[in-house]
């Protein structure tokens, strides 16, 4: 009988191993790490199987008890059979955007990467829940989504997490208050039109609104939709710390069950689509997760200025997701 849940980790770059490494310091789940060799001339180097056992040894330098394991795949799709028994997935595979790359592109190439997994994970864990990581990343959990055909319950994107993390970074930072005491959402699409929720968010309690003048408060919600290209312009990579510890937050409340309320990338329609004026369209919105995956997505109130963000937020993702349409109605998805 199988006691401890299993993540199984779909790449293993700089935010995959990350994952890895935070899950497995938990202790509170086994690991499966996935990802594709490298040839240096003509050997084959296996990097996540070096990276898995790197981090069981890790382990048992500090007395942690999990399980890690590497597993070497190919673009194509052979090598997926470990994902047997995942409860949750994480994707992380997919390529960054490169320079002279256009959107569509990019699109396309990471379209391509997560169909294959895809295929692999309907074949090997139709019961897992879904969290996707791969950019962009609005965009990707909807054709995840489509592709895979699971309930929407089960399907989320990763944004929402890490964008509150570096709003609440900032507030922290400019009213030299700890981080655990700050309460505030990021919500919309993982971009430049982000909606960093200026009305709800508080310190101690305090209304965030009566702390700091508005001037202040807006160069802290330009901050925070920049957020991730200030460490790209400093580091010269995308962020992989932060991006890693947000993904572990929603995997821990999932496996704990915890019901705790965290800005998701969910599938919206019906009532709750209708309340974001959002129908068809996948984007960040308060969910409440547990062992089920999604159990509730949560109606957040917006001030009028709020909500016009809000909006010009979904019709930039709306506006990439007539690309994704057409990429899948050509792999005959839709």
């Amino acid at each position: 009988m199988k006691m401890r849940k299993v993540v199984s980790v779909i790449g293993a770059g700089n935010v995959g191993e990350h994952v890895a490494s935070l899950l497995a310091l938990r202790g509170l789940v086994d690991v499966r790490m996935f990802d594709i060799p490298r040839k240096d001339g003509e050997k084959v180097i296996e990097p996540v199987k070096g990276k898995a056992l790197d981090i069981r040894q890790m382990l048992a330098a500090i007395d942690i008890d999990a399980k890690v394991e590497g597993y070497t795949v190919s673009p194509e799709g052979n090598g997926y059979e470990a994902l047997e028994g995942s409860d949750i997935i994480v994707i992380t595979a997919g390529f960054p955007r490169r320079p002279g790359m256009s959107r569509e592109d990019l699109l396309e190439k990471n379209l391509s990467i997560l169909s294959v997994i895809c295929e692999k994970i309907k074949q090997y864990a139709k019961e897992a829940i879904i969290i996707v990581v791969t950019n962009p990343v609005d965009l990707m959990t909807y054709a995840v989504y489509k592709m895979l055909g699971f309930s929407k319950r089960k399907v989320m994107g990763m944004a929402g997490v890490l964008d509150s993390a570096r709003f609440k970074t900032f507030i922290s930072q400019e009213v030299k208050v700890s981080p655990k005491d700050i309460h505030a959402y990021v919500i919309g699409g993982h971009g430049d039109e982000m909606v960093p929720l200026i009305s709800i968010s508080n310190v101690g309690g305090i209304p965030l609104k009566d702390m700091l003048p508005k001037e202040k408060l807006s160069e802290l919600i330009k901050r925070t939709q920049f957020g991730g290209g200030e460490i790209v312009d400093l580091m010269g990579t995308s962020a992989y710390y932060a991006p890693a510890a947000s993904i572990v937050e929603m995997v821990e409340a999932i496996v704990t069950d915890n019901k705790r309320i965290l800005p998701c990338s969910v599938y919206l329609e019906g009532e709750e689509g209708k309340y974001y004026e959002a129908e068809d369209v996948c984007v960040g919105v308060p969910v409440k997760l547990g062992n089920c995956g999604v159990e509730e997505i949560i109606n957040i109130p917006m001030l009028p200025e709020e909500r016009e963000m809000w909006r010009r937020s979904v019709s930039s993702v709306r506006k990439n997701l007539k690309v994704v349409e057409e990429m899948l109605h050509a792999r005959s998805v839709l």
